[in-house]
């Protein structure tokens, strides 16, 4: 079996002297696919810190229009390329072909590469700001290398080599050195050689973009402390991702992590009264969507109890009962979701639905819905708000307002958080008051929809409080906003016109964010 080369320094070349090598296993036939992929070594990770080093002041220097016109390269690769990767990924994720991969998931990963295509161009990320009369320039520049750590539920659009916070980075200026997830490592390599073909094509850097496919643990944690990477990107579970940030924040060096997420969602009881069994219907779709593999599916809900919150329990339960089970991505994401319903039960909620791995050839998990009442989850709320990804869902029934209100006040940071109420202004006394608790929780508000559609757009924001991501600020969706995470503040101070970057000298021909008029600091002026 040929062991598939690495990205590195500029060549994709063979790895030397692995530490192990791996295969991907098909979710629907729990069976081993073909290729074989190294686990590289210190070595190779180090070589490839080193060539993006090298190239990374020739990147951060490029023209925007150079790196927008690489990005929509890429874009157009993926297009063209669509039928070999939908075919990869599909083997690898158990996705269906369509319309999750090629008519959503692969429109969605050109769509956000386009849009850093068009923020690189514009240049409006970097935030100038020029004081002529105290002579002092500031904007956002390049960090440096970024490495990202892909996650396994978007094998494009969040994929190490493709995906949001690879956009993000590019667009801003800086070399991308790509860690694949073990369970779609040709997916990866296919997209790799797609974004390759196109740094070749623009003459950028040859180590713009490098590609790894797995790596040890103390090696991952090496990396996002090394003295030469600027930032690093981790989208995927709650323990790996603390044990980067610890080694990252040890060296000073920025990790941005999107972690753990229940995403909340309170049904009020004049949105119980009127259409309660619609919500239902609405929450068990949300929760069993993509096998209720995503970072916000709603994994619980919160009534206060009376005969519509019965009758929605009893729906909720019975929508789950028929919907069709899904295929997970894999033996770990089973036996973890497993030991998540174990921990939920233990922590006092009743089963009602499901609750039971299938015995059959694929790596499937019944449709779950467990009950609560609030007063236990207040007794217990660390440990029934353990994320159960997969199609789970805690359903906790609350005696009166008040006691609604005290399970808002005991949750963690979360991604989201849902209100749903009447139509009228029969809630909205209610709704403030939980707004107001779910505000300082949750990084996006929604009302009367669920959380698991994320919308690439400029005014989205995907992050939250710990532990949902590791730092409430910033955003992996919706550009510019995302770029912030890898650029730094700058200030030329009487630096002399001609040895300044063109885009902070008097004669610049773009508009600042603010600049002094008579010694007066203007907006877009």
């Amino acid at each position: 079996m040929t062991l598939q080369d690495v990205l590195i320094e500029g060549r994709w070349q063979p790895s030397r002297q692995p530490v192990d090598t791996f295969v991907a296993v098909n979710p629907r036939t729990t069976m081993p696919l073909s290729q074989r992929f190294p686990v590289s070594s210190d070595d190779e990770v180090r070589r490839a810190v080193a060539a993006a080093s090298e190239g990374a002041s020739a990147l951060a220097s490029s023209d925007g229009t150079r790196l927008a016109s690489f990005l929509e390269r890429v874009a157009g690769n993926l297009e063209a390329r669509a039928s070999a990767l939908v075919e990869a990924a599909a083997l690898e994720t158990g996705l269906p072909a369509a319309p999750r991969l090629r008519d959503v998931e692969l429109p969605r990963t050109t769509g956000q590469l386009r849009q850093a295509a068009d923020a690189a161009r514009r240049r409006t990320w970097q935030r100038i700001v020029i004081d002529t009369q105290a002579n002092l320039r500031t904007r956002l520049e390049p960090l440096g290398p970024v490495v990202v750590f892909g996650p396994n539920n978007f094998p494009f659009a969040f994929n190490a080599a493709t995906g949001g916070d690879f956009a993000a980075a590019i667009a801003a200026g800086n070399p991308v050195i790509a860690k694949a997830h073990p369970s779609h490592p040709e997916t990866t390599r296919l997209l790799a050689q797609a974004v390759f073909d196109a740094v070749v094509a623009e003459g950028l850097p040859p180590a713009t973009f490098q590609m790894l496919y797995h790596m040890r643990e103390e090696t991952g944690l090496a990396l996002v402390a090394h003295p030469a990477i600027g930032a690093s990107a981790f989208t995927g579970g709650k323990p790996a991702g603390l044990k980067l940030k610890a080694a990252a924040d040890a060296a000073g060096k920025p990790i941005y992590l999107e972690l753990s997420s229940i995403n909340p969602v309170f049904i009020l009881p004049g949105a119980l009264e009127e259409r309660g069994e619609a919500i239902a219907g609405e929450l068990a779709g949300s929760c069993t969507l993509g096998v209720g593999q995503f970072c916000t599916n709603p994994g619980l809900s919160v009534v206060v109890a009376d005969e519509a919150a019965d009758r929605f329990a009893a729906a909720l339960g019975q929508h789950l009962t028929t919907a069709g089970v899904g295929v997970l991505f894999g033996e770990a994401v089973l036996r973890n979701l497993d030991t998540s319903v174990r921990t939920l039960v233990d922590a006092g909620a009743q089963l009602s639905v499901g609750g039971q791995v299938r015995r059959e050839n694929a790596f499937s998990y019944d449709n779950t819905l467990l009950i609560v009442p609030a007063k236990r989850f207040l007794e217990r709320s660390e440990s029934l708000q353990t994320e159960a990804f997969g199609p789970v869902h805690l359903h906790v029934v609350a005696d009166d307002e008040a006691q609604l209100l005290g399970v808002a006040s005991a949750l963690e940071g979360n991604l989201t958080g849902s209100v749903y109420s009447a139509s009228d202004e029969t809630d909205d006394a209610l709704y403030e008051r939980v707004a107001a608790l779910l505000r300082p929780r949750v990084g996006r508000l929604l009302n009367d929809k669920m959380p698991t559609g994320v919308a690439v757009s400029p005014a989205m924001h995907h992050g939250g409080p710990h532990p949902s991501t590791g730092h409430p600020g910033f955003t992996s969706v919706g550009l510019p906003a995302a770029m912030d995470r890898f650029v730094a503040r700058r200030c030329y101070d009487g630096v002399r016109s001609h040895r300044l970057p063109p885009e902070l000298r008097d004669d610049y021909a773009g508009t600042p964010l603010w600049r002094s008029i008579d010694g007066v600091l203007k907006l877009g002026t």
